[in-house]
């Protein structure tokens, strides 16, 4: 796409840790971001990278492109298309891109909305946590009309380091649950592995560190194995909001007719956990779970 071509303005829309870091990395490529957020000390560390903060939503309407990045489906639904949201604006942007994960229901209600109001919508749904997409390993998958995910590819890839079109409708926020609903059964099997060689008298550290030199190993476990070793839950995706994605991946695959046993029983671990006062904290504090079963001593022995 030539300079002449490129929007010259972008909104943000939503700066909590991810919407910061994604936004964050349009800032320090030069480009122009406006952005607004609920609580707006949030936009802070924007304006201080060089971006400009905005006291209303509506404001956005003069960006050519506006991102969103909010954690549920009723908040997307009141940004876009609430009295006050971006819809109600006098001036439009020409596309929005969600990048939320959200069910296809909302996203298709939310995108109905748009265009009756004719503005572009792209749903572009990441993978990464927020010091993935910081470092640039993100990966984004979007659906929508082909020119709206052309027009906004050179940003998805400012922001991600793969950006992918699944289709024109509301297939990427399938594609996003898939993906968490693998995410929360691997990092359970990862759990349940660890916490058995423990038990059997293995240290934890010397187990994750053979399992990550061997082929069943990913960047994602050898990221997060200090942390595990550890027993660090500081948030990058807490276990509540696994429960919520969990929550709309069942509910396709039923509505889809899909067996889904694995993913069941995962759910009522990560529910488990939340009801055991693990909610607010990173989902791979299901190891925590875990080690209670096995009878696992507080420093995992």
């Amino acid at each position: 796409m030539t300079s002449e071509a490129k929007p010259t303005a972008l909104g943000w829309l939503g700066t909590g840790r991810m919407g910061t870091a994604m936004a964050g990395r349009l800032v320090d490529a030069g480009e122009s971001v406006t952005a607004w957020n609920r609580t707006k000390a949030k936009t802070a560390p924007l304006v201080a990278r060089g971006a400009t903060a905005v006291d209303h939503i509506t404001d956005l309407g003069a960006c050519d492109i506006v991102f969103v990045m909010v954690s549920t489906p009723k908040d997307l639904e009141e940004v876009v298309a609430g009295p006050k949201g971006l819809l109600s604006a006098e001036r439009r942007p020409g596309i929005i891109v969600d990048c939320s994960t959200v069910s296809a229901a909302t996203s298709a209600a939310v995108r109905t909305a748009a265009t009756e109001a004719g503005v572009g919508f792209l749903a572009a749904p990441i993978s990464g946590n927020p010091h993935v997409v910081a470092e640039g390993g993100a990966c984004i998958v979007a659906s929508g009309p082909l020119a709206s995910f052309q027009r906004a590819r050179p940003y998805l890839e400012q922001i991600a380091k793969v950006a992918v079109h699944a289709g024109e409708e509301e297939q990427s926020r399938l594609v996003k649950l898939c993906h968490n609903l693998y995410l929360g059964m691997m990092v359970q099997a990862l759990v349940e592995v660890t916490s058995l060689a423990e038990k059997g008298g293995t240290d934890r550290a010397a187990f994750l560190e053979f399992l990550n030199g061997t082929v069943l190993a990913s960047d994602w476990v050898r990221k997060r194995t200090d942390d595990l070793i550890e027993r660090d839950w500081t948030p990058t995706f807490t276990t509540e909001l696994l429960r919520k994605d969990f929550d709309l991946g069942l509910g396709a695959a039923r509505s889809l007719e899909v067996p889904m046993p694995v993913g069941a029983a995962v759910y009522q671990l990560i529910q488990s956990a939340i009801g055991t006062g693990l909610r607010d904290v990173d989902f791979l504090a299901l190891y925590e779970q875990q080690a209670r079963g096995a009878s696992l001593a507080q420093d995992g022995s």
